[in-house]
């Protein structure tokens, strides 16, 4: 029987699921900024008790869609 390997996030540790403080770093970004983004949906998030946890594909997902052009 084969083990499933976790699949690994952004930060290379393992990790699926994030906090929204280790995205905020992540991203170098506030705390509030990364509560802002799930609030207006533009990073979904699945909310447990009181607590947000930010799936590792979701942050990668955003941060490619996020970039522009610059001038």
């Amino acid at each position: 029987m084969a083990a499933n390997k976790p699949a690994v996030g952004p930060t290379g540790d393992g990790k699926q699921f994030l906090t929204v403080a280790e995205v905020a770093a992540l991203m170098r970004v506030s705390k509030m900024t990364v509560y802002r983004l799930i609030k207006s949906g533009e990073l979904p998030a699945v909310q447990v008790g009181r607590s947000f946890r930010i799936h590792s594909k979701a942050v990668d997902d955003y941060l490619e869609t996020s970039y522009f052009s610059a001038g």
